[in-house]
């Protein structure tokens, strides 16, 4: 089976859609920052989103598109996340059921966020198999909706709203920075930075520990994820098909940095511009720190993923 891949257009479409429904974030900078890096970034503030990352857009695009008859069913997902504060947010705010998957073995901070947000949470063993198998229960019984958390079209869309975003408020750039999971965030803005920012380099960062993306994309083939390890807890997921492919064609590098540079960077991010960001989100920055990206007198823009953080288990 072909499956279409996003143009630019649909994420014009889905920003159009979304756009009542989510923030339009801030764009910040720091003198401090540019002056111990050389560059001049800018930060384009998704910790500051709906559900507190960019997670959101794509979950509100995805449950915005759906049919009449689908609405009535409901969606479906399994996540331990963002994703499915975001998706139990997006439904609500439609007035639909949202049923998650999560393992019991899910962050307490992400069980409340879920429940907060109307989430009917289902809880199953911390596998990949037990939580896909949960799903088809779920979606068999109640005929819900499944919406992956990244393999998406219309997921994929929404996200790549934060960089069209980014590149409307603050002009053009050398490069566009974002980290990579399962592929998301970067396969939307892969799309939005090469419509918009042609002449730029889009770059991607991710952990060390879990560096299935990178080297995907040396290989030129999916390579999995197996038992990664960082404290970005939020890239540890292979990445998706429909999200390679995108970034086969649309990313220019993928870097990894150490789980060391990364807490540098968030805690740089927290002490230098008084914000709140978790550890996926310092990822991209992590890299410039670790000299894996030469910024030196070049304007960068920088996606900060979220802001949801465990305040009891703070790494530095």
């Amino acid at each position: 089976m072909i499956l279409k891949l996003p143009e630019f257009q649909d994420i014009q479409e889905a920003h159009e859609l979304i756009k009542g429904q989510v923030h339009r974030t801030p764009v910040l900078t720091s003198q401090s920052i540019n002056e111990m890096t050389g560059g001049k970034l800018f930060f384009k503030c998704e910790n500051f989103q709906k559900v507190g990352a960019f997670k959101f857009r794509g979950a509100s695009n995805a449950v915005l598109s759906l049919g009449k008859n689908q609405l009535l069913k409901g969606v479906c997902t399994h996540s331990s996340g963002n994703h499915a504060a975001a998706l139990a947010l997006a439904a609500r705010m439609r007035g639909i059921p949202a049923y998650v998957v999560m393992p019991d073995n899910a962050p307490a901070i992400k069980k409340k966020a879920v429940e907060s947000y109307g989430g009917r949470i289902t809880y199953c063993q911390p596998t990949l198999e037990s939580r896909e198998k949960t799903l088809l229960e779920i979606a068999d019984k109640t005929g819900a909706k499944e919406i992956h958390p990244y393999n998406n079209f219309q997921v994929i869309c929404g996200q790549g709203t934060a960089a069209k975003e980014l590149i409307e408020d603050s002009g053009n750039f050398d490069i566009i920075l974002c980290p990579v999971g399962g592929g998301g965030l970067l396969s939307g803005t892969a799309i939005s930075a090469r419509a918009l920012n042609p002449n730029g380099l889009m770059i991607a960062a991710e952990p060390e520990g879990a560096d299935d993306a990178y080297r995907s994309f040396h290989a030129k083939m999916l390579v999995p994820s197996i038992n990664p390890k960082t404290i970005a807890d939020g890239l540890l997921t292979s990445v998706g098909e429909l999200n390679f492919r995108i970034i086969q064609r649309k990313t220019d590098e993928i870097v990894t940095v150490s789980d060391r540079a990364i807490i540098r960077a968030m805690r740089m991010i927290w002490e230098r511009m008084k914000i709140i960001v978790e550890p996926s989100a310092a990822v991209p920055l992590a890299a410039i720190l670790e000299n894996k990206i030469d910024v030196n007198g070049k304007r960068v823009g920088i996606i900060l993923s979220g802001g949801n953080v465990d305040l009891e288990n703070l790494p530095f």
